[in-house]
């Protein structure tokens, strides 16, 4: 049994999670590189029950770096494959290259490690799109992404630009234009 990494998620009264996040030069250093699997590491123990349960852990499927307060263009993704293994997402330096002009919001409402309190209402999210960036070794690479994984990679691309997903949530009606969107 792997043991929980050293991971501190900073609350959303931090600051810096109001910043943008700097862009990455290569190589990275090995402190990077073990700082990228320990978070994954973390995401996919929060997504286990038994070891949520163990370690007080809210189930995460996404971390940026400036959330544990490294202001770098870098964040992960695990998917939760519901067998005991995940899909990993290793962005770097992410651009957007195309997206859908279909909308999508997740219905039970988006959640983040950084914010610790419960929220209500919706946040208007593409259903797919194709993204550039490169993994932890340099190399480019094109994904496309789409539903929860679109989802999840917005949510982060955000936090690389200081954005929170309480800060898209439109505060006199939260559940505006729900109607012109699709629930996932």
């Amino acid at each position: 049994m792997k043991n929980l990494p050293n991971i501190k998620i900073l609350d959303e009264s931090d600051k810096r999670l109001h910043q943008k996040s700097e862009e990455v030069t290569f190589p990275l250093d090995k402190e990077t590189i073990k700082t990228i699997y320990d978070c994954l590491d973390y995401l996919e123990m929060s997504q286990d029950e038994e070891m949520a349960e163990k370690y007080d852990l809210r189930a995460g499927m996404g971390l940026s770096f400036c959330q544990i307060g490294i202001m770098k263009r870098i964040f992960v993704v695990s998917e939760d494959f519901g067998d005991r293994t995940f899909g990993r997402y290793i962005v770097i330096n992410p651009k957007v290259i195309s997206h859908s002009e279909e909308l999508i919001y997740v219905g039970e409402g988006e959640g983040c490690l950084s914010v610790n309190r419960p929220t209500e209402g919706i946040v208007p999210r593409y259903a797919r799109m194709r993204i550039k960036a490169y993994d932890e070794n340099g190399c480019e690479y094109e994904i496309r992404v789409r539903e929860d994984i679109s989802v999840a990679f917005q949510h982060e691309l955000d936090h690389l630009d200081g954005i929170l997903f309480t800060d898209k949530i439109d505060k006199k009606n939260p559940f505006k234009d729900r109607n012109k969107m699709r629930e996932i």
